[in-house]
C-alpha cells in the first residue's frame, strides 16, 4: 500500500496540470466566484422624463442612478429605450402619479427597483415591462439555451477529437492534402447540424413547456446561437488541440465552463459584480448570447438594439477559429509530416 501512495505521488507530481488544478485552482474560483455570488443590485440605471422630471430626479433613493433628465420625452420614448435596453427603468412624469416603467427581463434589477417603489407608498406606480410576473423561468431559459450549447460545443466537441486524436485518425488526416482549416471545418460540421437541433429542440421546449414568450424575430434569434455555436465549438476544438487524454481535455472544458456560469450573468447579475469580476465575465461568449435571447424572447429587441453583442460573437468566433488552426498547424501537422518523411525514408 505504501509503494502504491508513493507512486501516486509520485505521478501527480509529474503532472503540472493536475496539480495546479488541485491547489491553485479551488483559491482561485473561491475568490473570483466569492465576490460574483452577490444578488444585491446596488445601482439601477435610471431616466426620468417630463415635466416634473427634475424634482423626480432630486427625489429619487440612492438606489437609482439617475443617467439621464429629460423633460421634452415622450412615454412612447421611454418604451423605445426599454425595449432597446438603453436603460433598467424610465420614471414618467407625464402620468399622475408618475409611472416607473421597470425592465422585468433584468430579474434581479427588477426586482430591487420594485422593492424600492414599493416602500414608496402611492408616490409613484409601478409597471414592469416583458416579464409582469417577474416569473424566474422566463428570464432563465432563454439562458440556459446557451448554457446547453456550451456543454455540447465545449466537451462534446473536445472528448470526440481527443478520442481520435488518441486512436492516430486525426494525425493521418493531418498528412492528407487538406488545409488545417478544411480538416477543423469538417470536424466541426457535424457537430455544429446535431447542436443546431438541439438548439431547436431545447427553445420549442422551453416556449411550450414553460410558456416563456418569443416576441422578437426567430431568424434574427438563429443568426445568433449560430454564432455563438461556432464559438463554443472552436474553444472544444482549442481544448482537444492542448489534451493528450480525455481527462485532461474534460478538465480545461470544465475550467472553461465554470466561468461563464457564474459570470455571465446567467445566475449572478453583472451589475452586482464589482467591476474587476465583472470584466471577466464581459469576456465570455455565454455572456452576450444572454444578451441576444434574453432580449430577443422577453423584449422583442431588433439587430438596432443587439448589434454590439452580435459584433463581439462574430469577433469570438474569428479569434478562436484562427487560434484553433494555428494551433493544429503546429503541433499536428508538422509532427505527423516529419514522421510521414521518416517511415519514407
Amino acid at each position: 500500500m505504501k509503494a502504491m501512495i508513493l507512486k501516486e505521488f509520485r505521478e501527480l507530481r509529474r503532472d503540472r496540470r493536475t496539480m495546479a488544478m488541485l491547489i491553485i485552482l479551488p483559491i482561485v474560483l473561491l475568490t473570483i466566484f466569492g465576490y460574483a455570488a452577490n444578488f444585491t443590485v446596488d445601482s439601477i440605471p435610471t431616466r426620468v422624463i417630463g415635466p416634473g422630471a427634475e424634482q423626480v430626479a432630486a427625489d429619487a433613493p440612492d438606489l437609482f442612478d439617475i443617467g439621464e433628465v429629460d423633460t421634452d420625452a415622450t412615454t412612447d420614448d421611454a418604451l423605445t429605450w426599454m425595449q432597446d435596453n438603453d436603460t433598467e427603468v424610465v420614471i414618467d412624469t407625464t402620468t399622475q402619479p408618475p409611472t416607473a416603467y421597470i425592465d422585468g427581463a433584468s430579474l434581479f434589477t427588477a426586482q430591487s427597483a420594485s422593492a424600492a417603489f414599493g416602500r414608496m407608498g402611492d408616490q409613484v406606480q409601478v409597471d414592469i415591462l416583458y416579464n409582469p410576473d417577474l416569473d424566474t423561468s422566463w428570464v432563465m431559459v432563454p439562458a440556459l439555451i446557451g448554457l446547453i450549447l456550451t456543454f455540447i460545443g465545449t466537451i462534446i466537441t473536445s472528448i470526440g477529437l481527443v478520442k481520435e486524436r488518441q486512436t492516430g485518425t486525426l494525425e493521418q488526416l493531418a498528412v492528407m492534402p487538406l488545409k488545417p482549416a478544411d480538416v477543423i471545418v469538417g470536424k466541426i460540421a457535424p457537430y455544429f447540424l446535431l447542436a443546431s437541433f438541439d438548439m431547436l429542440v431545447v427553445t420549442l421546449l422551453g416556449v411550450w413547456i414553460f410558456d416563456v414568450p418569443f416576441n422578437g424575430n426567430p431568424w434574427l434569434f438563429a443568426l445568433g446561437a449560430g454564432i455563438f455555436l461556432f464559438v463554443v465549438l472552436g474553444l472544444g476544438v482549442l481544448i482537444s488541440t492542448a489534451s493528450q487524454t480525455q481527462a485532461q481535455a474534460i478538465q480545461l472544458a470544465i475550467m472553461m465552463l465554470l466561468p461563464q456560469i457564474l459570470l455571465s450573468g446567467f445566475i449572478f447579475p453583472l451589475d452586482a459584480m464589482p467591476t474587476a469580476i465583472a470584466a471577466i465575465g464581459r469576456c465570455l461568449p455565454l455572456t452576450y448570447f444572454v444578451e441576444i435571447a434574453q432580449g430577443i424572447f422577453l423584449r422583442g429587441a431588433g439587430i438596432e438594439a443587439l448589434w454590439l453583442p452580435y459584433v463581439v460573437l462574430t469577433g469570438m468566433a474569428l479569434f478562436v477559429f484562427t487560434a484553433a488552426v494555428l494551433r493544429f498547424r503546429r503541433d499536428l501537422a508538422p509532427s505527423a509530416h516529419h514522421r510521414a518523411k521518416a517511415k519514407a525514408a
